[in-house]
C-alpha cells in the first residue's frame, strides 16, 4: 500500500518571502557556532548530521515509499571507508569522503537490484536483514578492527565539522529540492509511491527509477558517515552499523513529515534537541524515548502529514488542521 502525505500535488513556485526565510535560516546557520560554547556546536553539528541522514532517508521512504530499515548500513560503510582510505591507503580525507559516498551508492545498486522487486514488509524485512549483515561483517573483518573497532587521526577543531556537515546536508536538501521537487524524475518517483502498476503501465521503468532513488539516497549517509568517523576518531560496528542508526531517521522523518523537503529537517530539530536537553538536564539518555515516542503516536494518528503538514495548514489552511484533529477524537 503506497504512503499517503499531503504532498502528492505538483509544486509551484515558492513566493518571494519564502526564498528570504531561506537566506535568513542560512544566514544564522553560518553564525551559529560563533557565540556558541563547545558543547553547544557539538549539539548543533550532531542536529545537522541527523537533519541529513533523515532527509537521506526521505528519498527512498518518503518520496518513493519504500520502508528501507537497512539504512543505517550506508552510513557506517561511508565510517569504515574513509577510516580504511586514510589508515591504510595514506590517502587524504576529502578523497576518503569521495569513495565512502560512491561506495555506498554502489552496494544500494547492488542490494536495491533484487530487494527492489519487493514491496512492502518484504522489502523493509530484506533491507533490515542487509544492515545486520553488514554489521556482522565489519565485526569479523581484520581491515576495520573487527570487534575492537577503529581508531582514526584526531582533528580538534569543532567548527570544521560543523560547516562540514552543514555543506553536505545542505547539498542533500539542494538535491532533494532540484531533482525530486522540480524534475521529471521526481514525479517519477511520485507515480510510484502513489500507485506503481499505473506506473509501469503507462511506461515508467519502475525499476531503474527505484534503483537510482536507493542509490541517491544511500551517497549521501556514505559521505556523512565519513565525517562523522574523523570527527569522533574512532569507530566500532555497534556505533556506526547498529539498528538504532535506521531508527533515528525513520522516526525523524515520520515526525517532521515524509515525502516534504523540510519535514525530515523539523524532525531531526525536535528528537535531537529533546534527546540533548533531557541529557543535560537529568543526566538520562533513554527517557526521551517515551516523550518522543507519544509524539509519533499522535502524529500517526492526528496528524498524518507531520509537523510540516500541521504548519502548512495552519499558515496557509487556518483552522483546517485543527478541524480534522477534534473530527476524528470526536469534540
Amino acid at each position: 500500500m503506497p504512503l499517503k502525505n499531503a504532498h502528492t500535488q505538483p509544486h509551484t513556485s515558492a513566493p518571494s518571502w519564502r526564498w528570504a526565510l531561506l537566506g535568513l535560516a542560512l544566514l544564522i546557520a553560518f553564525l551559529l557556532p560563533w557565540p556558541l560554547s563547545p558543547l553547544w556546536i557539538r549539539i548543533a553539528t550532531e542536529v545537522i548530521m541527523w537533519a541529513g541522514l533523515a532527509q537521506s532517508w526521505n528519498i527512498i521512504g518518503g518520496y518513493t515509499g519504500y520502508l528501507s530499515f537497512g539504512h543505517g548500513a550506508f552510513f557506517g560503510v561511508g565510517a569504515y571507508m574513509t577510516g580504511i582510505v586514510m589508515l591504510h591507503l595514506g590517502w587524504p580525507f576529502a578523497l576518503g569522503l569521495l569513495i565512502s559516498g560512491i561506495a555506498a551508492a554502489l552496494m544500494a545498486v547492488i542490494i536495491g537490484y533484487p530487494t527492489l522487486r519487493l514491496r512492502g514488509a518484504y522489502f523493509a524485512i530484506a533491507t533490515w536483514a542487509f544492515g545486520e549483515m553488514i554489521r556482522q561483517i565489519a565485526t569479523i573483518l581484520e581491515i576495520t578492527g573487527g570487534a575492537f573497532g577503529m581508531q582514526l587521526p584526531s582533528y580538534l577543531n569543532l567548527p570544521f565539522f560543523y560547516y562540514l556537515f552543514l555543506l553536505v546536508t545542505g547539498l542533500t536538501y539542494l538535491t532533494t529540492y532540484l531533482l525530486l521537487e522540480r524534475s521529471p524524475f521526481g514525479y517519477k518517483l511520485l507515480a510510484i509511491r502513489e500507485h506503481e502498476e499505473a506506473a509501469e503501465m503507462v511506461g515508467v521503468d519502475t525499476v531503474t527509477i527505484k534503483i537510482k532513488a536507493f542509490a541517491l539516497s544511500a551517497f549521501f549517509p556514505g559521505v556523512l558517515g565519513g565525517i562523522y568517523a574523523y570527527w569522533v576518531t574512532y569507530i566500532h560496528p555497534d556505533s556506526v552499523l547498529g539498528a538504532q542508526l535506521t531508527d533515528f531517521m525513520v522516526v525523524m522523518a515520520f515526525l517532521g513529515g515524509i515525502g516534504s523537503l523540510w519535514g525530515p529537517f523539523l524532525g531531526a530539530v525536535v528528537v535531537q534537541l529533546v534527546n540533548r536537553v533531557l541529557w543535560l538536564v537529568w543526566g538520562e539518555g533513554t527517557f526521551y524515548l517515551i516523550i518522543i515516542g507519544a509524539a509519533i503516536c499522535t502524529v500517526v494518528l492526528f496528524i498524518p502529514s507531520g509537523i510540516i503538514g500541521l504548519l502548512q495548514s495552519r499558515i496557509f489552511l487556518p483552522g483546517t488542521a485543527w478541524k480534522e484533529i477534534r473530527k476524528k477524537v470526536k469534540w
